[in-house]
């Protein structure tokens, strides 16, 4: 699973239409895996981001699926089962809720992002090892959480429940690493910082990456490509001796 990953490897990539998951599609594509994407709602940006990969002569298939919803993850990984062998995972997929202290978060909203960040990120990676594992007639792969600087920053007065749900996350790459590692599975994380996306708006700030820019030491924000040229280093055999931990692609935040 290296650049020269087989045409028949596929890649499941969760909130793949657009961001860094749509980055990472495309990058994935580009070395030769045949992508699944999952997205929740927005039909054009998805046929959008198959369309690009299909004009470079990749692979792709859109799936709808929320992945605070166990039937809709089910459903991917069946769509996926009919395009290929699963060789790859990225958890991508997850939510922040608007800018807010700790004292004014409801139960709703806290368990809201728990289920899609942190449940969801668990379902699939439980249906990616069903299928990869050796132990289970598996031929291995790897699997890609996308935790966040977050994790070990806080995120205070801004979105705590956010950061907690990816400090579950790093958790969760490092315990299952460790339970997969005999059966020919990998599992990492990358820890993107400012990026020029579009989560932060929605969390009702548009604007933070960019004012925040001069916190990180390189003095400026990353960009979806560059997170995704990292996940796909990971997805190949050039980091075939990496797994249980978690890379920070932050400019040094």
């Amino acid at each position: 699973m290296s650049d020269g990953a087989p045409a028949s490897r596929v890649v499941i990539i969760t909130g793949g239409s657009r961001g860094i998951g749509r980055a990472t599609a495309i990058a994935a594509a580009k070395r030769g895996w045949r992508v699944v994407i999952g997205y929740v709602n927005n039909d054009a940006a998805a046929r959008d981001t198959v369309a690009a990969i299909e004009a470079s002569n990749g692979k792709a298939l859109a799936v709808k699926c929320d992945v605070g919803s166990e039937a809709d993850i089910l459903a991917l990984f069946k769509a996926a089962d009919g395009f290929g062998p699963l060789g790859a995972l990225v958890n991508n997929a997850g939510i922040v809720g608007q800018t807010e202290r700790v004292e004014n978060l409801g139960a709703e909203r806290i368990e809201r992002i728990m289920r899609i960040n942190v449940t969801g990120s668990f379902l699939c990676a439980r249906e990616a090892v069903k299928r990869m594992s050796a132990k289970h007639g598996g031929k291995g792969g790897v699997i890609v959480n996308l935790s966040s600087v977050a994790a070990t920053l806080g995120s205070p007065n801004t979105y705590v429940d956010y950061a907690a749900s990816k400090g579950a996350i790093d958790t969760l790459t490092v315990g299952l690493s460790q339970e997969v590692a005999a059966e020919g599975i990998r599992v990492v994380g990358i820890r993107p910082g400012l990026i020029d996306t579009d989560i932060h708006a929605s969390g009702g700030d548009p604007d933070r990456h960019h004012r925040l820019s001069k916190t990180v030491p390189m003095q400026r924000v990353g960009t979806a490509d560059e997170i995704a040229n990292a996940i796909v280093w990971l997805m190949s055999d050039e980091a075939s001796y990496v797994t249980g931990t978690t890379m920070n692609v932050s400019g040094g935040r």
